[in-house]
């Protein structure tokens, strides 16, 4: 793929934030990557140009029928000064498969990793090297066509955008508070929830304000039709390590295929645990922790890695997992999978792109 470059004279780029300070998502790069798709030409005009607003026209699709989806992952900056990417081609694959639900054009796959270690190496300064920092890459794609009509658009942008972030959570790898609603849903079966689209992560905003007014970090979502089974928390995959044996919902269609998901499950499986992927009512889970049978709880996703879960709250009680402390498993797959990203462990599993 020919891609166009349109670079900042040295003198207009940003002061890059400090590594000591970072939040997450607050601060962007100097560039961004942008490609069009027109039905009758495919994906054409990749080009990298300094970051800046977008022109679209009010009757854009993606404004009205929310055509609009995306992905994240990061880029680390490793003890050998090189710079690594995790997984990057599963994200592809996601994003194409989201794409797909959404009735949007699906990208080439080589092409895409192409234009973000382009653009990562234009913008490389941007990669912090504090370590539990990274850069994190932003991809996403929207509906441009000006129409008003419910149907698939013709026209769509894809950029890819930058940005240097910390810790997720304010709590960084300190044990955060799950507040579990049976009020609201997410997703459901048959739905977009297996798709990183716009419209799941609007649909959690409520739940998750209220959640935040009580104290709490995050949500974890009960299944849509019974409000019975636990599906995933708001940012984060789920998982339940229940006397020995190591337990997350399975997917059904409902839940984001994350890629720290599976490979948390790889990497448990590979050192000999007990793994099920299975349905687990927000009441086993419940029993389990006041019985003290469920030993830890933790998140994972790309934004977190891994985030212990200290406590669960429910229909008015609170229920304290692993005394609200770190568990040992969880430490473990954290400085394993932090260990991979920054070149500090053999990567057994093939899992780091080199930039």
């Amino acid at each position: 793929m020919d891609i166009e470059t349109e670079l900042l004279p040295e003198s207009e780029r940003k002061d890059l934030p400090s590594s000591s300070n970072l939040s997450f998502g607050k601060h962007f790069s100097d560039h961004m990557f942008l490609m069009d798709y027109k039905a009758d030409t495919g994906w054409h005009n990749a080009r990298i140009v300094p970051y800046g607003n977008f022109s679209l026209d009010p009757a854009s699709a993606c404004l009205h029928y929310g055509q609009a989806i995306f992905e994240g992952l990061k880029a680390y900056n490793g003890k050998d000064d090189k710079i690594r990417l995790f997984r990057a081609g599963e994200n592809m694959d996601r994003l194409n498969h989201s794409a797909w639900r959404m009735c949007m054009p699906q990208v080439n796959k080589d092409e895409l990793l192409q234009a973000i270690k382009t653009l990562i190496q234009i913008e490389k300064r941007w990669v912090p090297e504090a370590k539990g920092t990274s850069l994190y890459v932003r991809p996403f794609m929207i509906a441009t066509e000006a129409f008003l009509g419910v149907r698939p658009a013709k026209e769509y942008l894809l950029s890819l955008i930058l940005s240097p972030v910390g810790a997720y959570y304010a709590e960084g790898f300190s044990p955060v508070k799950i507040f579990v609603t049976d009020k609201y849903v997410r997703a459901v079966s048959g739905g977009v929830g297996e798709a990183k689209t716009a419209g799941n992560y609007a649909a959690s905003l409520m739940a998750s304000e209220k959640a935040k007014e009580l104290g709490f970090t995050q949500v974890l979502w009960l299944d849509a039709a019974e409000r019975r089974y636990v599906e995933e928390v708001g940012t984060m995959n789920i998982f339940f390590l229940i006397e020995d044996v190591l337990i997350t919902p399975k997917l059904s269609g409902s839940i984001l295929p994350g890629i720290t998901r599976d490979s948390v499950l790889r990497l448990a499986l590979g050192w000999g645990l007990k793994v099920e992927e299975r349905p687990i009512s927000i009441n086993e889970v419940l029993e389990k922790a006041k019985n003290k049978a469920l030993k830890e709880c933790f998140g994972t996703g790309t934004a977190a890695v891994i985030s212990p879960v200290g406590a669960l709250y429910y229909k008015g009680v609170n229920y304290s997992i692993n005394g609200g402390k770190t568990g040992d498993l969880a430490q473990r797959l954290f400085d394993e999978i932090t260990g991979l990203q920054y070149g500090e462990r053999e990567d057994a599993y093939g899992w780091m792109d080199i930039i």
